[in-house]
């Protein structure tokens, strides 16, 4: 039996090899044509067998190196981040300095060569300049941040009771409460919009069961109203509130709560002075969770809101697919993505500072 476990080690770079021009011969096949593959399978096929063969080559590159392999775990994450965010960030900042115009892609190049040779620039800043003159453009930004900001303060407020409930619950009543909490997931996010618009029409459950009540005598005017807007806003998102602060909430030392009432603190002031400064990292995170992703939403402002509701999402959909000015679109992008990344770089910055203290 040890014979094999020589060879293996010797044989595993010669192996390596082979499999990579192996994966690497087949993609070329299949993007020549010369397998009978549908489209999709082509397609999806091709994608696999790249990434096989560079998974190969790297390690293939990292043992010639004698580099550890744990620099693979850091790689696919980097990898991934630099082709689905830095790229296509690039790619916006490019169109963002350009110029709109009637062709396909409808913006200009960077730079033409003239008829004596020389190269004019033709990229400017023209765009955001025109952002900060358009009154249309700072309404969008300060009412994307309002609907926004008000809707991750409600989901917090509703958000951490339940997270605290579930991490004192006992088991296996948490395990059941936090599959409630991650069960809208298991429908369709467009289902979930939609089934609100029936709750909250004039002739919707919510009106009938008030004037069934004898609360009201008039149906309530919910639908296409920031109102509605909120209301989808915090129901969608909440989960993404409710699992940080749970995640939080779970570890905290129970033996902390019972000193502090050993002391003479009410349930009140424990909470304010243990609890709640204890929690921060899980609020900050879930109201991270739920600003960013509400600030740049188009669904739930197009469907529950009304023409009034101003949102960067539609903003941005206009921008891109009606008016085909892709070069303000994209500065708009860009501008919404520094209000979002900077203070984010910047918290990030000061905790890491604390840390050491």
């Amino acid at each position: 039996m040890s014979a094999p476990k020589t060879v293996l080690p010797t044989l595993m770079p010669t192996l390596r090899r082979g499999g990579a021009l192996v994966a690497a011969a087949l993609a070329v096949a299949i993007r020549a044509g010369m397998l009978p593959l549908d489209a999709q399978s082509a397609g999806t096929l091709e994608l696999l067998l790249w990434a096989s063969t560079i998974g190969l080559i790297a390690l293939e590159v990292s043992d010639a190196l004698g580099w550890s392999r744990r620099w693979l775990v850091i790689a696919v994450p980097m990898l991934w981040l630099f082709i689905f965010f830095l790229v296509p960030f690039i790619v916006l900042g490019r169109i963002s300095i350009a110029e709109s115009m009637i062709a396909r892609p409808p913006y200009s190049p960077l730079w033409e060569r003239g008829r004596d040779g020389e190269i004019e620039i033709i990229a400017s800043l023209e765009n955001y300049r025109f952002l900060l003159s358009d009154a249309l453009y700072r309404n969008a930004y300060l009412s994307s941040f309002k609907l926004a900001g008000i809707s991750t303060l409600f989901a917090l407020l509703i958000g951490y009771p339940i997270a605290y409930y579930i991490a004192r619950a006992a088991e296996p009543r948490r395990s059941v409460l936090l599959l409630l909490v991650i069960l809208p997931f298991w429908t369709s996010f467009l289902l979930r919009v939609y089934a609100w618009i029936g709750f909250l029409r004039r002739d919707g459950v919510i009106n009938n069961l008030l004037s069934w009540l004898g609360v009201i005598d008039e149906p309530l005017v919910m639908m296409q109203t920031d109102f509605a807007v909120y209301i989808g806003i915090v129901y969608t998102y909440l989960p993404f509130m409710i699992l940080p602060l749970y995640a939080n909430l779970v570890k905290l030392d129970g033996a902390l709560l019972e000193a502090a009432s050993d002391l003479g603190a009410s349930p009140t002031v424990t909470f304010l002075t243990v609890t709640l400064p204890l929690s921060l990292p899980g609020i900050v995170a879930g109201s991270m969770l739920v600003f960013i992703p509400a600030i740049g939403e188009y669904v739930i402002p197009a469907l529950l809101g009304g023409p009034d509701t101003l949102m960067i999402g539609r903003v941005l959909w206009d921008e891109f697919f009606s008016s085909r000015d892709w070069p303000v679109a994209s500065a708009v992008a860009i501008v919404m993505l520094i209000f979002v990344v900077v203070p984010i770089m910047w918290l990030q910055s000061v905790q890491n500072r604390e840390v050491p203290k």
